[in-house]
């Protein structure tokens, strides 16, 4: 029997959470009540999902996953810690007292959530970090073209991401779906699926911190463009494989299609440039196991 495919589905509403270095100590926000489990099943699934009324539950996620959201930076900003931290999983069901405002993805601030689940660890895996400032090597988004001509696949956004995002509270105790995606499009938010980048609905430099877990590196919007924006660009991923190593089928994907970095400057007007800048990580000066409850 083949294992179930990997997946990893992190739903903070359909706009997810943009990855932003603190400027200062946000106050501590707690869960009302929450639940820690190891999960020992052996799945590759993981999920992580919050929903209307201040709920959360995650399966089968590594801490490494839950420290990197609360904090809201990229995998290569966290530093140090045991190697259990990236290999064992847990399950975490939570809950936050009343109905906390959802945070749109272009917000620099931790939502409630990001700060219950901060508090959480503390209290649950010992966590203590400090944040260090290094000199490292980054992305700079620029435009692709001298001329400033933009690619055939991006436009200006369509849709008032933020007036949905507002209206999300009360829309869910009313019953009323206000998901503005689709299957096959994205109007407020971003995924990557298989080598096709979807985004819409927000400024660049939410877009420069998805595009920091594919490139393993800081990228900072220079582009000069404000306002919002929708597109997408296929590419073939640089680790591309047509089968598995667990015997699952990959998803379909042209092998002969262009790198991430050329897709980026033909289908939508954009590229990287590599240079150096300060880059904030998070090290980790202390974690434990956790009790299981």
């Amino acid at each position: 029997m083949r294992r179930s495919a990997c997946v990893l589905l992190i739903a903070v509403t359909t706009f997810g959470a943009a990855s932003h270095a603190q400027k200062a100590d946000p106050p501590a926000v707690a869960f009302e009540a929450a639940s820690v489990r190891p999960n020992k099943s052996g799945e590759s699934n993981t999920s992580m999902r919050r929903a209307p009324g201040g709920r959360y539950n995650a399966t089968n996620a590594p801490l490494a996953l839950f420290i990197t959201f609360a904090y809201q930076i990229q995998p290569f900003q966290l530093q140090g810690g045991p190697s259990w931290m990236r290999t064992d999983r847990f399950d975490i069901v939570a809950k936050l007292d009343g109905d906390p405002p959802f945070v749109p993805m272009s917000s620099a601030q931790p939502d409630p959530l990001m700060l219950a689940m901060r508090t959480l660890l503390a209290d649950r895996f010992k966590l203590v970090v400090h944040w260090e400032t290094l000199e490292l090597p980054i992305y700079a988004l620029v435009l692709a073209r001298a001329d400033g001509k933009l690619g055939p696949n991006m436009h200006p956004a369509a849709v008032d991401c933020a007036a949905i995002t507002a209206g999300v509270p009360a829309a869910a105790r009313e019953g009323r779906i206000t998901d503005p995606n689709t299957a096959d499009h994205v109007a407020c938010g971003m995924r990557n699926n298989a080598g096709r980048f979807q985004f819409g609905g927000n400024p660049l430099s939410v877009f420069a911190n998805g595009l920091a877990n594919q490139v393993a590196r800081t990228v900072v919007d220079r582009t000069g463009l404000t306002g919002n924006w929708d597109f997408e660009f296929t590419f073939t991923p640089e680790r591309f494989r047509q089968v598995r190593s667990d015997g699952v089928d990959a998803p379909a994907v042209d092998p002969d299609g262009p790198s991430l970095f050329t897709a980026m400057q033909e289908q939508i007007g954009l590229k990287l440039e590599s240079t150096k800048g300060p880059v904030k990580v998070l090290v980790i000066d202390h974690i434990e196991q956790p009790t299981a409850d």
